[in-house]
């Protein structure tokens, strides 16, 4: 039986009940990758903790509900094979379904490869479309993310001049950010005061964990579910999902991301020496540092006063 696992009640409930009658059932979880649910844990290591666009399952801790001894073996999902498959399974069978029942299915074709003469492959769809009507099920959201497998239409062209140019060419005003130990009451009112709908949450070392959305905030705070004092990273609304682009990137890629998202973080990529500590040498690692924040209108303000015409041509 292959399964996604998310806080794990299904997998956890449904192997349990097999395994009573059917003691050489063999169960198999599927965890995408960012998620640490795997095992052994080694499986965690491509992208640990990264951010994941797959819903549904996955976690950054071991839930309690979760009963990993249960689970015989594990596949790491990824979006792109998750997302084409659920799209799939829609278009091919009918089955409107979610990305998680395409990581399942994705990851059960892999194990179905070793089954035996007689052996079967039951896989858990729990999950439903209905959720990501203007995500996986959206061509331009599927291409902006380079997730299209030739099921979708062709990127968005941008014949323009401007599109020629590098992200690097808008001028871009030096980035607010918070700490992710700042408390929610204090981030609502400093998006208050500054008149932002968004800010990036940056680690103790500077390098960006995410951002923190009024959307988000709202959302958590009105439901009951985060508290104001609460810190913005133990109250969960940091939100890692977020576009980033590098100073290289091309105008033209990140016009087809504002297409969709309201903003994006252009971020620069850092070496840093960590030094040297007791008993452990120094090492050198890369960290996420933001170096601006681009939103719509920022773009269009460009666009119409760098003295190029939407043609292409010269004012």
């Amino acid at each position: 039986m292959r399964a996604g696992a998310g806080t794990g009640g299904t997998i956890t409930g449904i192997a349990d009940k097999l395994k009573k009658y059917n003691p050489n059932i063999e169960i198999v979880g599927v965890d995408p990758q960012g998620s640490i649910l795997a095992e052994p844990d080694n499986l965690n290591d491509p992208h640990r903790l990264e951010p994941y666009q797959v819903e549904g399952i996955g976690y950054d801790f071991i839930p309690d509900v979760l009963d990993r001894s249960l689970v015989d073996k594990w596949y790491k999902s990824n979006d792109k094979d998750s997302l084409v498959m659920m799209r799939r399974l829609i278009r091919d069978e009918g089955l409107l379904c979610g990305g998680s029942c395409g990581a399942a299915v994705s990851c059960a074709l892999q194990a179905a490869k070793s089954l035996k003469k007689g052996q079967r492959c039951v896989v858990i769809l729990p999950d439903s479309v209905r959720n990501y009507m203007t995500k996986a099920l959206s061509d331009d959201w599927m291409v902006d993310r380079h997730f299209h497998d030739g099921d979708v239409v062709k990127p968005k062209s941008y014949g323009a001049q401007w599109a020629r140019g590098r992200v690097c060419d808008m001028p871009m005003a030096t980035p607010l950010t918070i700490t992710s130990e700042v408390t929610c009451k204090d981030a609502i009112a400093l998006l208050k005061a500054e008149g932002f709908d968004m800010v990036p949450v940056i680690g103790q070392e500077g390098e960006v964990v995410g951002v923190v959305t009024e959307g988000n905030m709202s959302s958590k705070i009105l439901s009951g579910r985060a508290n104001p004092d609460s810190s913005v990273s133990d109250a969960g609304v940091v939100y890692k999902g977020y576009r980033r682009f590098g100073m290289n990137d091309s105008l033209a890629d990140l016009a087809q991301a504002l297409d969709i998202e309201p903003y994006a973080l252009v971020i620069t990529e850092q070496r840093c020496f960590d030094g040297k500590k007791k008993g452990e040498r120094g090492r050198v690692h890369t960290k996420s540092v933001v170096s601006g924040i681009v939103t719509r209108i920022d773009l269009l303000d460009y666009v119409s006063s760098c003295g190029v015409s939407s043609t292409g041509g010269e004012k």
